[in-house]
């Protein structure tokens, strides 16, 4: 019996390690993730997929070397770069018959993703959102959850850059293009899938559109060239739209949606109103419902945004990418704007409070949802 005690103790002990060394190897993993994103927009910056889509089949090493112009002495670096965006799914690595030289080719994700020729391009939307300029908030997030000062900041952005991000990105030429190429590569992709998963239930038979916030007119150009019939309009700041000027496919309107919204049929808010909370949402939406004719005219608004999945209510576990990924999505805006992501509930009293009686939700991605409003 004594012996039976021992082996169960030691039993229990070995369990104990084991799970100390797994949560060790969690912890790191957690630790070092941001290695990840900023390996991609190092792989984005040197336009190492742009140079193997070009080669036109799988490039040697030493050939890729060569083309990005990395310095000799930084040849074993590269490849242990190389090496975990292999790991990341990135890129793919093989050795040819008995060659000793790897040689490395795209997949599916970074021939789609990170080719700079190819319409789904998002190198854009990487380098926009790893910016330093987005990431050293989150340095200070810490102290912005336990400053108490009057106004309270609303964001860690305030409190990091001094300003808000709006105000900032009219302040700074330089990171104002490179933010509004990264909306623009995401426009572009979101356009694709919701023209081939839903256009026509969507956009056909409207009159005329205006996109509130809609930056560089990358999705209403899309929606306009796809819908001749559609008079299209991008409504946003001024210093926005400098770069619309001269479009003959969507025609300029510079505005606050706080304060109207252009008369359309249809209006439409990609990615506006996680910016917002609440009681600013119920205001940009009380203006589009001023802009727009009843349901039963072809009136309505669509939403492109969010619909963030519940914790499994059985055990409180997320176990999915996509959950994962609007979980880190909607603490990354925690840092730049005073929004958040919001589950169907949520969404629900927000459209009811701006005077909405009906929305129908049409998942486009895993991590996003296309939303139309009617009253």
């Amino acid at each position: 019996m004594e012996s039976m005690n021992e082996n169960a103790i030691q039993d229990d002990h070995e369990v104990a390690k084991a799970e100390l060394t797994r949560g060790h190897d969690h912890l790191w993993n957690i630790i070092f993730s941001y290695v990840n994103s900023l390996s991609l927009k190092c792989a984005a910056e040197l336009g190492i997929a742009d140079e193997i889509y070009r080669h036109g089949q799988p490039l040697p090493l030493s050939v890729l070397l060569n083309k990005l112009s990395i310095l000799p002495s930084r040849t074993d670096s590269f490849r242990r770069l190389m090496r975990l965006l292999v790991h990341s799914g990135l890129f793919a690595r093989s050795t040819a018959g008995d060659e000793e030289e790897e040689t490395y080719a795209l997949t599916p994700i970074s021939a789609s993703f990170l080719v700079t020729s190819k319409a789904e391009n998002m190198s854009p939307f990487v380098l926009a959102m790893i910016d330093p300029v987005f990431v050293d908030p989150h340095h200070c997030l810490s102290r912005w959850f336990t400053t108490a000062d009057e106004p309270p900041t609303p964001t860690a952005f305030d409190l990091f850059h001094g300003k808000p991000l709006f105000e900032f990105t009219g302040n700074n030429p330089e990171f104002n293009v490179n933010f509004n190429r990264g909306m623009a590569s995401d426009a572009n992709f979101m356009a694709k899938l919701i023209l081939g998963q839903c256009g026509d239930d969507v956009f056909r038979g409207l009159r005329s559109l205006v996109d509130v916030g809609g930056g560089t007119g990358a999705l209403a150009t899309a929606i306009a060239d796809a819908y001749p019939q559609t008079k299209c309009s991008v409504f946003d700041l001024p210093h926005v739209l400098a770069s619309l000027q001269g479009n003959p496919t969507v025609a300029a309107i510079a505005g606050d949606m706080f304060e109207f919204v252009p008369p359309a049929d249809a209006v439409i808010l990609k990615w506006i109103l996680h910016d917002w909370n609440d009681e600013d949402c119920v205001r940009i939406l009380r203006n589009c419902k001023k802009a727009i004719p009843p349901k039963e005219e072809g009136g309505k608004v669509i939403i492109i945004e969010m619909v963030m999945k519940l914790e499994n209510e059985e055990d409180g576990s997320i176990h999915d990418e996509t959950t994962e990924t609007q979980l880190l999505w909607d603490v990354f805006i925690m840092g730049p704007v005073p929004g958040k992501e919001r589950s169907e509930a949520e969404w629900k009293s927000i459209f009811l409070a701006a005077g909405f009686s009906g929305y129908s939700i049409t998942p486009i991605l895993g991590l996003r949802s296309l939303i139309q409003l009617f009253y």
